[in-house]
């Protein structure tokens, strides 16, 4: 996963780092800190342990959180 920089920012400012479509067509993101991701072993047993947390436009994104961001796929990428 592409690493932006660690001076947290909004999530949908953050996404448009990597790619504008996502910026723009942000609908929020599956949020995990790595150290939990570690402990739980996989994205799927994080999930079923209830650890991996949706966090919308105005979540700011901290050094160490893994992310999945959802958007509506709007636009070409």
């Amino acid at each position: 996963m592409p690493r932006v920089d660690d001076s947290g920012g909004l999530e949908a400012r953050r996404a448009g780092a990597i790619h504008s479509d996502l910026e723009h067509h942000f609908i929020r993101a599956e949020t995990i800190r790595w150290d939990t991701l570690l402990a739980a072993g996989s994205e799927a047993a994080a999930r079923s342990k209830g650890t991996l947390r949706l966090e919308g436009k105005e979540y700011v994104v901290q050094d160490g959180d893994v992310m999945h961001i959802r958007h509506s796929g709007k636009g070409q990428c």
